[in-house]
């Protein structure tokens, strides 16, 4: 499969930015995803439990994501260490966003509508590894392949130990290649070569006495380290190596700490902010989701604040990684339903959506479903997802083309069977929650509840008089659940209508929407979306102004 290298900042043709180290280039990602997308049994408990034993060894951390399932994530290459995105390239054909082969003919289906090709494009290699993993648990692709797939992701990173691990599993044997102990070898080396550069400036920062004396000022803070402790900027440096290579080595807690202070000493912005998308991926992997959005937000403001100074291309690509990243924070964090649709619905990340990233229509559609407070986001929705349905569709976008745009009432009933398939088989949209004896998918629950009421509202407007046998039919249940689920909206005061059980009709009440209400509710973003222009507007006439001011 090849050496898996980083993702450039920019394409080929355009002088990338240096320093990348964890992010895969997209043209090997695909190769390597066609792979490692397969279905390994989950590791028992004893399995884990030897797991557990090791992981005193420095060069082995397994680490459990346990939105998803366990995993231990594989670090990057340490040669070239930098947190910073780096663009990717779609999957050539949109039609088949899977791009993977599956040997079972049964799972063909659940591989249909797979984006993982896509997604992982625009992610760190610790971040896209949960994804696989829920794959893996659903047995989608053959055992053999993603292990196959994980030894050559694993090949030149600092997980030496896991890598020999999968080897003796794929090929039932103890033996390992030469090569991995070599590289075992390199690997302690490196990790006590960046203690000793980094002791200094760590034992500083371990004394809560001497960090008093450092101030907000940065520049005072280097003056001080100088002169008084004879920490310099290579010593400042060597930390962030050395946070990268615990990054590598899936240590995360300290990771973080190491990259925050980091960033509290470093004056170089592009470094700090390499700083930030590491502590980010580190947050997220580490399930901290109120920090983590805390570092989404602070990112955000940095990329939308260097819209006048960073090309077009960067801008571009950064809010795509950050809009991915985003995912594993908006889909565990309690208010991520209404932050998604607050992030994606802005001007100049919805139009990064439909330039490079149409997939992520999924998970914008989703969010609006089953949030009932931000229905009114639904006729912009359903205008982007027009104008993206040659690019990219899905069960979940096509259930609004067909209640909103063909009003096909049949198609829509087609379509809510299969977006239970897509939910139940997306890592984002799928997360299985144990509850006693049970697993249950709440998301999924609560879209095809919301999914069903949008059927009935949209069929309730065009009929007065309704078989309820007949809408049964359209939201795929049967005539006793529809009676009861009927006659809870109408106790609930959800529904203007009365059920004639004789007859087994509903009957509709008319109800004429007030102009006063239509003109609100036409007028509710104006006033955001104005702002919004205006200072799209500010900005691009900075650099003029200040061209006119010299």
């Amino acid at each position: 499969m090849g050496e898996i290298q980083q993702l450039p900042w920019t394409s080929d043709e355009v002088q990338p930015i240096h320093d990348a180290s964890i992010f895969l280039r997209p043209d090997h990602i695909l190769r390597a995803v066609r792979d490692v997308l397969a279905a390994m049994p989950r590791p028992s408990a004893a399995r884990l439990g030897q797991r557990t034993a090791v992981a005193q060894c420095p060069l082995y951390f397994p680490h459990l994501f346990h939105c998803l399932i366990p995993f231990p994530p594989p670090p990057s290459n340490p040669e070239n260490p930098s947190f910073l995105p780096r663009p990717s390239r779609h999957p050539s054909n949109p039609e088949n966003p899977s791009l993977l082969s599956t040997e079972p003919p049964e799972t063909a289906a659940m591989a249909e509508y797979d984006l993982t090709a896509r997604m992982v494009a625009h992610m760190d290699r610790h971040l896209a590894l949960p994804l696989l993993e829920f794959l893996q648990e659903l047995k989608v692709y053959a055992d053999a392949q993603i292990l196959q797939g994980k030894i050559s992701l694993l090949s030149g990173t600092n997980m030496v130990d896991y890598a020999m691990d999968i080897h003796k599993s794929l090929h039932g044997t103890e033996d390992v290649p030469a090569d991995m102990v070599a590289r075992r070898s390199e690997v302690v080396e490196r990790l006590r070569s960046l203690q000793d550069a980094v002791k200094p400036i760590v034992d500083f920062l371990s004394s809560p006495q001497l960090v008093q004396e450092l101030r907000a000022d940065k520049q005072y803070n280097l003056h001080v380290l100088q002169e008084r402790h004879q920490i310099g900027p290579d010593q400042i440096e060597a930390l962030y190596q050395y946070a990268k290579f615990q990054f590598e080595c899936g240590m995360y807690s300290e990771a973080a700490d190491f990259l925050a202070q980091y960033r509290a000493l470093c004056t170089d912005s592009e470094r700090s902010l390499s700083a930030l998308w590491g502590k980010l991926a580190a947050e997220i992997l580490m399930q901290n989701w109120d920090v983590a959005l805390e570092e989404i937000n602070r990112l955000k403001e940095i990329i939308d604040a260097n819209s006048s100074s960073a090309s077009p291309v960067n801008q571009l690509h950064s809010r795509i990684w950050l809009m991915h990243w985003s995912l594993f924070i908006f889909f565990n964090h309690e208010n991520g339903k209404n932050g998604i649709i607050d992030l994606f619905f802005q001007d100049r990340y919805l139009n990064a959506i439909q330039t490079n990233a149409p997939h992520l229509l999924r998970y914008l559609a989703a969010a609006v479903v089953v949030n009932k407070r931000r229905r009114n986001m639904l006729k912009e929705l359903v205008k982007v997802i027009q104008q993206e349905q040659q690019s990219y569709k899905d069960p979940i976008t096509e259930l609004l083309e067909c209640l909103y745009v063909k009003y096909d009432f049949d198609g829509a009933q087609q379509k809510l069977i299969e977006c239970e398939q897509v939910i139940l088989n997306d890592p984002f949209l799928g997360k299985r929650i144990q509850g006693g004896n049970s697993i249950t998918v709440p998301l999924r629950d609560e879209f095809l509840e919301n999914a069903r009421l949008l059927i009935f509202e949209n069929y309730c407007r065009i009929h007065r008089c309704i078989d309820i046998g007949v809408l049964a039919e359209k939201m795929n249940m049967t005539y006793d659940e529809a009676e009861l689920w009927i006659m809870n909206l109408v106790k609930s005061s959800k529904l203007d209508a009365k059920i004639d059980s004789v007859k087994g009709t509903l009957i509709m009440t008319t109800n004429r929407v007030n102009v006063h209400e239509q003109m609100i509710e036409t007028m509710k973003n104006l006033n955001a979306r104005t702002y919004m222009l205006a200072k799209s507007l500010v900005d691009l006439g900075h650099p003029a102004a200040q061209e006119a001011a010299r």
